[in-house]
């Protein structure tokens, strides 16, 4: 199996080292291959290169900024998205983190390895191990932050 990794110029964290440290570690003989693009709204494309490098699955890594048009370039962006794996009828697991999900730069450099480290773990179980994914369901996994939990009925 072949993992693609695409990833942005303007992004102020390199999720690489953290995406390529989970994948090693959880399965080293998994091949990965890496495009790299400028913005957010280059992504799309990046992934649709690692498809056709033969990619099972792509892990898409960008920041977003904090102004309106920002969040706008975002949107379009993940519609991009959407629409490759629609196409190629793969996953591409969109690790998007938002510079104004932090108070400060600790905290979001921590959402950004968070959010990139579970997503990693998420394709290989998409590719390897479905039934550990399927045993997850309704149990509120996040990626960057602390884990929701399941709903209280009781």
């Amino acid at each position: 199996m072949k993992i693609g990794l695409a990833d942005t110029t303007f992004s102020r964290f390199d999720y690489a080292p953290v995406v390529l440290g989970a994948l090693a570690k959880s399965n080293p003989k998994v091949e990965v291959a890496r495009y790299t693009v400028p913005g957010i709204k280059d992504l799309p494309v990046g992934c649709k290169k690692l498809f056709q490098e033969k990619c099972d699955i792509v892990i898409a890594c960008g920041m977003v900024g904090k102004m309106p048009i920002d969040k706008q370039c975002s949107h379009e962006a993940s519609m991009g998205l959407q629409a490759v794996q629609l196409s190629e009828g793969k996953h591409i697991l969109e690790v998007f983190v938002h510079m104004d999900e932090a108070k400060d730069d600790a905290e979001l450099a921590s959402i950004c390895e968070d959010r990139a480290r579970k997503h990693a773990e998420n394709a290989l179980m998409l590719l390897f191990d479905q039934k550990m994914l399927q045993g997850r369901a309704g149990t509120g996994r996040r990626q960057g932050k602390s884990d929701e939990g399941p709903l209280r009925t009781d």
